[in-house]
């Protein structure tokens, strides 16, 4: 099943994308993609709703704005040189752990949102990246068991700051959760449909491919994530892991290359669609 959230920001309300690629408004269901829903088993409970009243609903519009797919999780933790390619052209050793760091949930926003310039901003870069939706509370999970606790999946841009993230002290969080650097979307494809060990991911910059990897690249897996991360803090139903990037980013080009105002970028993940976000200045 795919979810998704529309309608001005602020304003958003849930959706369903029907197997023939219909899209219904599911507001009558009565929950937005938030902490309740998730911790209710909601995605469950609005499968059968779907089955019951989908053709009762409102279809939505193409030109509808979409939102991120969650509604404020209580955090989105982030890993970092976890793809061995991105590893590779930073001329680093493979790391022995997950590398974590968190972005906050003020940077969350739609899937085709403007990506806003800090000011004074020189050096914003991309991150095409597979985000992970917890499902239930998750606390010290066992690895084997890991995948149960996963609601779904979609398409998230890390965006980054290095200036910020490299030059202002070395505290990574700097340089991730300005404004927009965390759209989110533009669905949230459940577990049960997705593969997430070999999924193709690309991104471009004005129309030309700078990044495309896949998911088999990863360091540490989707459940070697999950579980780690749970040993450290409790994560919520709601709550977004992002699992690294693949290599091509800005910052590692020779010369490096970093957005400008009036950049296009353009990313997407096999099975979990695509977004498209306008550089614009603050």
């Amino acid at each position: 099943m795919k979810l998704f959230r529309f309608g001005p920001i602020g304003q958003e309300r849930p959706g369903v994308v029907l197997a023939d690629g219909t899209a219904i408004d599911t507001s009558g269901f009565g929950h937005d993609y938030d902490e309740d829903f998730f911790a209710a088993d909601g995605i469950n409970h609005l499968r059968k709703w779907v089955e019951k009243n989908a053709a009762g609903c409102p279809k939505v519009g193409a030109g509808e704005r979409l939102g991120p797919i969650v509604k404020r999780p209580s955090k989105i933790v982030c890993v970092g040189m976890n793809f061995h390619g991105h590893v590779k052209e930073q001329g680093q050793e493979t790391p022995k752990e997950p590398v974590l760091f968190m972005k906050a949930t003020t940077a969350l926003c739609g899937p085709n949102d403007p990506c806003l310039l800090p000011r004074g901003s020189v050096k914003t870069d991309w991150e095409v990246e597979l985000a992970v939706v917890i499902g239930k509370r998750a606390s010290y999970v066992e690895k084997a068991h890991a995948l149960a606790y996963v609601a779904g999946y979609s398409v998230h841009n890390d965006y980054s700051e290095r200036e910020y993230q490299l030059e202002r002290g070395g505290q990574w969080d700097k340089g991730k959760g300005c404004d927009t650097f965390a759209p989110l979307g533009p669905w949230l494809v459940t577990g049960d449909e997705v593969d997430a060990s070999k999924l193709d991911m690309w991104l471009k910059v004005n129309g030309e491919t700078v990044q495309r990897g896949n998911t088999s690249d990863l360091i540490f897996d989707v459940p070697t994530l999950v579980s780690y991360i749970s040993m450290f803090m409790t994560l919520l139903p709601g709550d977004v892991i992002s699992t690294g990037t693949p290599s091509g980013v800005g910052c590692f080009m020779k010369p490096p290359r970093f957005l400008k105002t009036g950049d296009v970028v353009e990313l997407g993940i096999e099975g979990l669609g695509s977004a498209k976000q306008t550089v614009i200045s603050s």
